[in-house]
């Protein structure tokens, strides 16, 4: 089981990774949202923002998100791990439900090029 060090760093990683990224997943990255991604089997949530074209992790709670972020995330500590890794597909992830993404329709549709 991954640990919320190790899921931190995952989502560093993500954000270098985002914050390098060219042509459609630089324009989906470039939102201003807020954004919750809750780590179901250490039951913690980072919140915090996708802006500029990074994330933005501003906060660490225990449980569920304590408000309604703009993106919703929520999976597993080792599938956050594998997915920033390139181990697991999102789209194979989150067709099966492994991985949980909530967003409004728009930016359901921007975001699909992460995808």
């Amino acid at each position: 089981m991954a640990t919320m060090a190790e899921c931190r760093s995952a989502l560093d990683r993500l954000s270098d990774n985002l914050a390098g990224a060219e042509g459609d997943v630089r324009s989906a990255a470039s939102l201003d949202r807020s954004l919750s991604c809750h780590i179901k089997d250490l039951d913690i949530t980072f919140t915090g923002r996708l802006t500029g074209g990074r994330i933005q992790v501003l906060d660490t709670v225990e449980g569920p998100p304590p408000e309604k972020a703009e993106i919703r995330l929520a999976m597993t500590g080792d599938d956050l791990v594998a997915l920033v890794n390139g181990e697991l597909n999102f789209a194979k992830a989150w067709g099966s439900g492994r991985v949980r993404l909530e967003a409004g329709f728009r930016d359901l549709l921007k975001l699909r090029s992460l995808l």
